[in-house]
């Protein structure tokens, strides 16, 4: 497959038009087109010469995704499924909130390793890493689809971008970077479901990004239940992990928890909950759990309400994930799932 050509630095385009024996303000021109115009068509790159862009085309595989579908919902989600160039999809959703305020959620994988079992994303495992210009591209749909950068980005789709840390680096320095899209960081979240080793390298970027720790349960025997042995770490060196990440970076870190009716929706759990968000200053965000085919029932509303209740009476600090797209697929992967059954 050919490189993206979005995601190239601007040192490596640099390098890229001195190879063509053209000077340096070419690579600024289309860094220009890429992280100000947010076009990334060499055919619309109006002020370079014919024959650059000709062998911007031959040289790279730009754009290297589609929009195959648009799957909208009445509260105005909208889920795109892309069609990268060697025929896999992913996903990445549009998200309307309060105020006009927009969030776009981006996948790193085609698929995923991690293959929790309640998950659709991640049925058949992985297939692949996205290249950092793949996700960035993710990202470019969205800004055509609303003609804005977002206000806010979760990095929640397809994979665990921690297991593809390096192009997740790459596209992170490029969202927040004065060169790239320059977002703050605190306006990016990236989700885990808790890789140690990628969360201490997270850290290390030292940058304020919201950390999302998919935990799920709170003991080992019930996350068992959830999450293959694989890629599964003990909760303690999870937790640990977390107050490592706030320690170094200053963020709260954010406990995803998705409630599933008789595996992890008792009172016990949720009072061990709140014992885990008052030792380790950490917010939980409970998930109900979005009902597909893979034999889990989302709770009852009142048990929902008062596992919410019991964490906040006993010093947790809860919130609830508010509801989007639910007439949209929205499930994530499910998109990507029907599409890769037609093929």
């Amino acid at each position: 497959m050919k490189a993206p050509l979005t995601g190239m630095s601007i040192e490596a385009l640099a390098e890229y038009v001195k190879s063509k024996h053209l000077q340096r303000f070419r690579a600024v021109q289309i860094a220009d087109w890429i992280y100000r115009k947010r076009i990334w068509d060499p055919d619309e790159m109006s002020n370079l010469p014919a024959p650059l862009r000709m062998e911007l085309k031959t040289d790279f595989s730009a754009p290297s995704s589609r929009v195959e579908t648009v799957s909208s919902s009445p509260d105005g989600t909208e889920k795109l499924l892309l069609e990268l160039q060697d025929g896999n999809h992913v996903e990445m959703v549009v998200i309307p909130g309060n105020d006009n305020r927009t969030t776009f959620c981006l996948s790193t994988q085609v698929g995923c390793p991690v293959r929790c079992v309640f998950c659709a994303s991640g049925a058949g495992g992985l297939v692949r890493n996205l290249a950092a210009g793949e996700i960035i591209e993710e990202f470019l749909h969205g800004t055509k689809k609303t003609g804005n950068l977002p206000d806010n980005i979760v990095f929640m789709g397809i994979g665990e971008g921690l297991l593809n840390f390096e192009a997740l680096e790459t596209v992170l320095k490029h969202l927040t970077s004065p060169e790239g899209f320059g977002m703050a960081p605190r306006r990016i979240t990236v989700s885990t479901s808790g890789i140690v080793p990628g969360i201490r390298k997270l850290a290390a970027l030292k940058k304020e990004f919201t950390l999302a720790i998919s935990l799920h349960a709170p003991t080992d025997e019930i996350r068992a239940r959830l999450i293959p042995d694989a890629f599964r770490y003990p909760v303690a060196e999870v937790l640990k992990a977390a107050d490592e990440y706030r320690d170094t970076c200053g963020r709260m870190v954010t406990l995803e928890y998705t409630l599933l009716e008789n595996l992890n929706d008792s009172r016990e759990a949720a009072l061990r909950m709140a014992e885990i968000s008052r030792n380790h200053h950490a917010k939980i965000n409970l998930i109900p759990y979005n009902q597909t085919n893979r034999g889990f029932r989302r709770p009852a509303e009142r048990v929902i309400r008062e596992f919410q209740e019991t964490i906040e009476k006993n010093g947790g600090t809860v919130t609830r994930r508010r509801e989007r797209g639910a007439s949209s697929d929205a499930a994530c992967g499910q998109l990507r799932d029907r599409a890769e059954r037609r093929r």
